[in-house]
């Protein structure tokens, strides 16, 4: 009746409930993206308790979904129905939008050309993984991981390469919630203290503006609807993540005749995703799934991807401070990845420990929400070509 007599003949689950665990201390103690990984690290805990059937498995797709809860438990059913389908990462990017400020990006539009550098993470190892035997399929659903956008790269993978969805959610999620020690190990590698002290404000102060905005909130109406517009037409794959995105950001920035809607949303709409997303995706982090060659090839390809990310833009600032007079603090490149917004806050933290009134937020913002439609768009490139 219990379940010890399976571990002992299997102890390999004693070694994925102690990582369940220390992802819950990092989680709940160190708040790493508790919201992400207290979902993800107790759904791992289920799942790896033989017996419960909370364990994701491979399951015969031609059985209906009824028959997939019955015989291999509601976990199972959460995850084909919501995560399998593609239904939850455009409903997270809808929320997402909802939550988002395009003004920061809006008033430094030159701060969002590095949210595209940054995206060089998922080429450099979309090659590096084909160079690896993986097709390019798969090498595409493992490079997106670079674009630290957990929506984006289960979307992408569904498409693409659906037989790695779970390491690559696992990969993805995991590294989106270890942001705030990535990116220091990263900046500690690739920043002098000089360059981590640049202050954006004084540089303003120094270098105004030359075109100021008049009317922000009517320029914040007309650009998901323009952008929306643009990127249909050029990359219509795209549509799914991206338009959600601009639509739930339209129904923020319209108002109170659609505030209703935007807090639907941004509150209980995106709050019931998050909680399935993790908890489905922490179901896939069975002993089975996880401790094998090609899941660990995955998740150490997805740190590289990231690292590589985080390195793209801070080298495209540095490469721009060399011949523009107004300098920009290389941590803003750090942000390109789509982690929003904990990227533009340890940049912010990291900047502040150097300069105590160097509050980058605004400006790290820019970088970081053109990261999210940058590897929406990455994304959307990638399932053109390939899908």
């Amino acid at each position: 009746m219990t379940a010890f007599q399976q571990i002992g003949e299997h102890p390999e689950i004693l070694l994925m409930i102690v990582i369940a665990f220390f992802l819950l201390y990092l989680g709940i103690k160190k708040q790493y993206e508790p919201l992400l990984l207290v979902p993800i690290a107790f759904g791992m805990l289920m799942a790896n308790f033989p017996g419960g059937q909370m364990g994701v498995e491979k399951v015969d797709e031609s059985m209906t979904l009824f028959q997939i809860a019955k015989e291999h438990g509601i976990m199972n059913f959460v995850y084909y129905s919501l995560i399998k389908t593609g239904f939850l990462p455009p409903i997270i990017f809808l929320g997402v939008g909802a939550l988002t400020d395009f003004g920061p990006m809006l008033r430094n539009l030159r701060l969002a050309f590095f949210g595209a550098a940054a995206q060089i993470g998922i080429f450099t190892v979309l090659i590096s993984a084909v160079a690896m035997d993986f097709t390019l399929k798969e090498a595409a659903s493992l490079g997106i991981i670079g674009g630290a956008d957990g929506p984006t790269a289960i979307y992408t993978t569904i498409k693409l390469a659906d037989h790695l969805l779970g390491p690559i959610a696992i990969a993805a999620y995991s590294y989106m919630a270890l942001v705030p020690v990535i990116i220091p190990f990263v900046v500690r590698l690739t920043m002098t203290k000089n360059e981590l002290k640049i202050n954006m404000k004084e540089q303003d102060k120094l270098y105004p503006p030359k075109v100021p905005i008049k009317n922000m909130q009517t320029l914040k109406i007309l650009f998901p609807i323009g952008l929306g517009t643009v990127v249909s037409l050029l990359v219509p794959s795209s549509v799914p993540l991206l338009g959600m995105l601009l639509f739930g950001n339209l129904v923020k920035e319209v108002g109170a005749s659609t505030g209703r809607l935007s807090k639907a949303a941004s509150d209980t709409i995106l709050n019931a995703a998050t909680i399935f997303l993790g908890l489905a995706v922490g179901g896939t982090m069975t002993s089975k799934a996880f401790l094998n060659i090609e899941t660990l090839m995955i998740i150490g390809g997805g740190f590289i991807a990231f690292a590589i990310s985080i390195a793209g833009g801070i080298f495209a600032v540095k490469i721009y401070n060399l011949v523009a007079k107004k300098k920009i603090n290389p941590l803003i490149g750090a942000t390109g990845l789509s982690a929003v917004p904990m990227a533009s806050r340890v940049a912010n933290d990291l900047a502040l420990k150097h300069d105590p009134s160097n509050h980058l937020l605004q400006y790290a913002m820019a970088s970081n929400i053109s990261g999210v439609i940058g590897s929406a768009v990455a994304a959307g490139v990638l399932i053109s070509f390939l899908g």
